[in-house]
């Protein structure tokens, strides 16, 4: 069951690993309106959530979806191991290294990544 929790004093939204598969704009346009009703700054997504083509670069299904979440200023954490996806492609470990740079979209590992991130980064996406 996903939950709102003040993490850092940001509100995230927490999404359950069960739930729909976030395979399109649709998707994601419907992440983005339950965290923003209720109140999040950042939707938290269990990677699992993904639809396979996500981690695929050439789908161009990733940008699609991380646009959608920057269009409405709403910070994306993707939340879980990943490595499976970023071991057979080194684009998409350069795309991930690039959104940890920033502050818009995150790949990490646990809460515990993401409780440290959001208290250096302030905690607004940009």
């Amino acid at each position: 069951m996903s939950s709102m929790e003040e993490i850092q004093g940001v509100p995230v939204m927490m999404f359950a690993r069960e739930g729909a598969t976030v395979g399109g704009e649709g998707d994601a346009l419907d992440l983005i309106g339950d965290a923003s009703y209720q109140g999040a700054r950042w939707a938290v997504v269990p990677a699992e959530r993904f639809a396979e083509g996500f981690f695929t670069l050439r789908t161009r299904l990733a940008g699609e979806i991380i646009q959608k979440f920057a269009q409405y200023r709403m910070g994306l954490v993707v939340l879980g191991d990943i490595s499976r996806h970023t071991q057979g492609s080194s684009a998409l470990r350069d795309f991930v290294q690039e959104c940890n740079r920033g502050r818009q979209t995150w790949f990490l590992a646990d809460v515990e990544e993401l409780r440290e991130r959001l208290g250096s980064a302030g905690g607004r996406p940009r």
